[in-house]
């Protein structure tokens, strides 16, 4: 159960452990748009020789955009390496590039979906292959693709990332970075409406950004107890051989609001203080 991805640069290997140690939950090699034309190869090959060995959060790596020309190389430099704990996608706009990399490399995948195109296909891409683990939005280049200058033109494309998720089996998306490090207000606002629009969690780009994200999704006292109250009704209710139960506050509860409770108290405990 992961809150938090912390990216780093492919080509600061100065950083990587300090990533490991951060408090993240997992960590993003970032070997794309964080590292220019002329340090790739600097970049693959640092990854690669940190990825030699297994650490105690797990390790992934975003590769170039699948059908650029460094993508063959990306693949061939972390294919099998122990610390490899799954590659992140970028670009994705078909389910069939998901497949061919799938048939390639045997790793945990995580496409991200940056453009109109790639949005229009978001659920065939995450039906595209039994290694696909996660979706995700990728923000900036999405903005830039559609036009949009604020948040509210996004709200759709994130609830269509919510739902294709949800309609292929896989775990609610996380958030796309929030790219002003110094503002942790507005890192906490953004995240109060992703939650509410069924986002969980969120990748960060600077170690500061990980305690807010985790208090933004970490369910707080009363949402749990609620939850808690919900799954002793509805258990209460079957061993009555009633499918519905009616809490002390009015709110009415059955089998379909059991997942989301559950998911709640199990959070809760997960990042219990």
């Amino acid at each position: 159960m992961l809150l938090t991805w912390l990216y780093v640069p492919g080509d600061r290997p100065d950083r990587f452990a300090k990533a490991v140690a951060s408090g993240a939950d997992a960590v993003i090699l970032d070997l794309e748009d964080a590292v220019v034309a002329g340090r790739k190869a600097y970049a693959r090959a640092a990854v690669a020789e940190f990825l030699a060995e297994s650490h105690s959060v797990p390790v992934q790596v975003r590769v170039n955009e699948l059908t650029g020309p460094d993508v063959d190389a990306d693949l061939a430099a972390v294919a099998g390496a122990p610390g490899l704990a799954g590659l992140r996608l970028p670009k994705v706009e078909s389910p069939e590039t998901v497949g061919a990399l799938a048939a390639r490399i045997d790793a945990p995948l995580h496409p991200l979906i940056e453009s109109a195109v790639g949005l229009e296909a978001a659920y065939p891409i995450a039906t595209a292959h039994p290694a696909v683990a996660s979706l995700g939005l990728g923000e900036a280049d999405l903005r830039s693709d559609l036009g949009v200058v604020d948040d509210d033109g996004l709200l759709w494309a994130r609830g269509r990332m919510v739902v294709a998720a949800r309609a292929a089996g896989l775990p609610p998306p996380a958030m796309s970075v929030y790219a002003n490090v110094a503002d942790l207000d507005g890192l906490a606002a953004s995240c109060a409406v992703g939650r509410r629009l069924g986002f969980l969690g969120r990748a960060a780009i600077h170690p500061r950004q990980l305690p807010v994200i985790t208090e933004s999704f970490r369910p707080g006292e009363r949402e749990v107890a609620r939850a808690r109250e919900l799954l002793v009704a509805v258990a209460d209710a079957q061993t009555r051989d009633s499918g519905t139960a009616v809490l002390p506050d009015g709110r009415f509860a059955d089998r379909a609001m059991v997942a989301a409770a559950r998911r709640v108290v199990d959070l809760a405990a997960h990042y219990a203080t």
